[in-house]
This record gives structure tokens, sequence and C-alpha cells, in this order.
């Protein structure tokens, strides 16, 4: 079991960050509304909706009960309210499962039609075809949807980049700074932990790999949150890579 593993994060890592803050957060928001009022009673579109339901009816912040009051009193339809909730969660960066969803469902619609194309840092493409020509796996996870995530390598400027990735995983699989999430992974790829690479430009993300025993690498670019990586080796550029994999063999 020699095969090495490369797993990727997508934010800040193979993509800006001003690309999802600046394209696709403002595109999912606008959208929102008229996605959930064509799809309410649809199948199979109307599952995420439903799941997206349940969240908020869950959800004890004050925010979701300030919401649900004013659906109880008549103030605001169910639908209009769902969305109220749904925009405050994108506000906020909620991790919600059933929102990214949700999002993905909205995006590719975006990407089919033109109005969104994906933006990824100069090097990410060539990087990718690289790494598969060297004999790696790569595979990706983000918080993002696996839908999400395949079109945003689909419709890249540098063409159809979803082939060069073996697997996908997204919250479904298990929080993004929870060590047993990259445990799980590891055993749906097959590996040993210490075969396996995460990049990511997240230190808790990447605290949380490295105790299921993989290997990482911080990804620090201009415009990332997150710029204290403490002891994990720091990347300015995805060409560094393979330096580091090759150093560890």
């Amino acid at each position: 079991m020699n095969q090495q593993h490369l797993l990727l994060d997508i934010e800040g890592t193979t993509c800006p960050v001003s690309f999802v803050s600046d394209v696709l957060s403002p595109f999912a928001k606008q959208e929102l509304s008229h996605y959930i009022k064509q799809n309410w009673d649809k199948i199979p579109h109307s599952k995420p909706i439903q799941a997206a339901k349940k969240e908020w009816l869950d959800d004890q912040s004050p925010e979701s009960m300030q919401i649900k009051q004013q659906a109880m009193k008549g103030e605001t339809q169910e639908i209009e309210a769902l969305t109220q909730y749904l925009i405050h969660l994108i506000s906020i960066d909620k991790k919600s499962t059933a929102l990214k969803d949700l999002q993905g469902k909205i995006w590719e619609h975006g990407y089919n039609n033109g109005d969104l194309k994906s933006q990824l840092f100069p090097e990410t493409a060539e990087c990718l075809r690289e790494w598969r020509k060297q004999g790696l796996t790569l595979s990706v996870y983000s918080s993002g949807s696996i839908q999400a995530q395949k079109l945003l390598y689909r419709h890249s400027s540098a063409g159809d980049l979803e082939k060069l990735f073996s697997h996908w995983f997204d919250t479904h699989t298990g929080p993004k700074k929870s060590t047993e999430s990259y445990i799980r992974i590891a055993e749906q790829l097959g590996s040993s932990p210490n075969k396996i690479w995460f990049v990511s430009d997240n230190r808790a993300e990447c605290d949380s790999a490295r105790s299921a025993g993989m290997h990482t690498l911080f990804s620090l670019r201009d415009g990332n949150p997150d710029r204290d990586p403490q002891d994990h080796t720091v990347l300015q550029s995805l060409r560094e890579v393979s330096a580091h994999l090759t150093a560890k063999q």
C-alpha cells in the first residue's frame, strides 16, 4: 500500500477565498428565494429544502427563534421565513450541510447557463495534472457540497478538471475540524493515514487531520483569513507541494 494521496481543501487552497465570498455566496443569496419558491414541492429538488427547514426548526439560536415567531404570527410566509433564515446562515458563514446542498443546486443552474465561471489560483490546473502524472491519487474535502465541488472543477477556465479527482468528501462525512472525519476519509480511501497529505488554509482542520495520522500542509495565500499555521508546514503556492512529498519519502 505505497499509493500516496493528496486530500485538498478548496477555498483558500486551490481557489481564492474572494471567489466564494464575492461571487458564489452573493449569487446563492440572490437566487435563494426564487429557487425555493420554484422547487418547494418538486421531488427531488424539495429534499434539500425540507432538510433546511428541519435544521431551521431545530435551531434554538435567538435569530432562528425570532424568524419562527414572525412566521407563527403570520407576519412572514413559511417560504419567506425559511429564505430569511438561510440568508442569515450565509451572513454568519455557518457550515450548514443543508444550506451547502441548496447552494450547490443554485450554482449548478448558474454554471450551466453561463452566469458563473469558476476562478482557481493560476497554477492549480497545471499542478493537478502534474500530480496525476506523478501517480498521486487526488481527493477533495470541502465544506461545500460534493455537487458544488464538482461544478467548480468542471467549469474552470482551464477546462474540465473534475476527472482528475478520484474521491469527493463534504460535511456529510463529518465536520472538517473533527479528527473522526479524517479517520473516516482514510478508511474510505482504503489507505493508511500516513500515506495521505491534507492541504488546507485552516489550522484547526490541519490539527484534526494530523491527529488522525495524516501529513499536513498549510496554504497561506493573500486574502486567506487564517494567518497562523503554528507548526504546520506552510505553502504559498501549490507548486511547492511535490517537493514536500518527495522529501518525506
